[in-house]
């Protein structure tokens, strides 16, 4: 275990460093000059130079991914042009906002969806089941954009339930939850179908294993053989997915972001994009990178903890 924990994490150090220096190559290809277009056209260029050197981009590409890399190793992401503040310190602001949508859209589908699998699977072929392959297709079809377009549409304007923009009171919970309840149905709606089908699925070929098939003729009681068993091996491929789908929630996240005008790491990438302040752009996207990492990592740690015979296998 400690040699595969080993591998892991240099696997996963290797894939940021990948994802970083791609980023950096593609940044740089983007046609314009930096400087310019972040200091306006009225700025003179011996300004414009001064803000190259200032941001390293009169070194060699080469030598610019080299110095991001060291400083990294430093925990140093570089400072803000515009605010002349650490980019460390603009990121680790809006992550919160980011991860608390994340957590919003994913846990009522992964419980909702999982219950509705569960059920699918021990009533094959049901009304309920068939109605819940029907509507899980459905949901799966729709885009997180459209869905929040329409959600705020229907629940913010029209009926006026919920609030429409914003995160609400930092010192409020109560209101901070109102403000997620649209932007994280908006994300999850699909996630539903997703899991459903899958917990399904797996479900049906983990009943049909000797185990389980040794543990009805022994008497015990389906809820356990279900719950107790069943559900264990079935939920392996869902933790595999969340852990994957981090990435799927991320890229979900921007559009839920603009639409709901939410503070988070999605919108603080679009504006730095806009404004082409790249010390933002790199430190919001290395966090994000960080965190797909991660969340990887976590659900193959999951599945060994819960799946004896990955244990054996590593």
């Amino acid at each position: 275990m400690l040699i595969y924990t080993i591998k892991r994490l240099g696997l996963a150090a290797l894939i940021i460093v990948v994802a970083m220096t791609l980023l950096l190559v593609m940044v740089h290809m983007v046609p314009g000059d930096p400087a310019r277009t972040m200091l306006g056209p009225r700025a003179t260029p011996e300004m414009q130079e001064a803000l190259r050197i200032r941001m390293g981009l009169d070194k060699p590409l080469i030598t610019q991914i080299g110095m991001f890399f060291m400083n990294l190793l430093r925990g140093d992401l570089g400072m803000d042009v515009f605010e002349n503040r650490p980019v460390a310190t603009i990121v680790f602001e809006q992550l919160p906002y980011t991860l608390e949508l994340i957590a919003a859209a994913i846990i009522w589908p992964v419980v909702l969806g999982t219950i509705l699998g569960v059920y699918s699977a021990s009533h094959r072929n049901s009304l309920i089941d068939r109605l819940t392959g029907v509507l899980s297709i459905a949901v799966v079809a729709a885009p997180a954009f459209v869905v929040s377009l329409f959600a705020l549409l229907i629940f913010a304007v029209q009926l006026q339930w919920l609030p429409a923009i914003g995160a609400g009171d930092p010192d409020s919970f109560a209101d901070r939850l109102r403000y997620l309840v649209l932007p994280g149905f908006s994300i999850g709606l699909s996630w539903v179908g997703y899991i459903a089908r899958m917990v399904r699925a797996s479900m049906l070929e983990v009943l049909g294993e000797p185990h389980i098939r040794t543990a009805r003729a022994f008497g015990l009681s389906e809820w356990r053989i279900l719950y107790g068993y069943a559900l264990k091996l079935g939920i392996l491929p869902i933790i595999t997915m969340l852990g994957v789908g981090m990435g799927f929630l991320l890229s979900a996240a921007v559009f839920t972001e603009m639409v709901f005008a939410r503070p988070g790491i999605g919108k603080l990438v679009i504006d730095s994009i806009t404004s082409r302040n790249y010390p933002v752009v790199m430190g919001a996207v290395l966090v994000s990178t960080i965190l797909f990492v991660l969340s990887t990592a976590i659900a193959d740690f999951a599945n060994a903890a819960l799946d004896p015979r990955v244990r054996k296998a590593l």
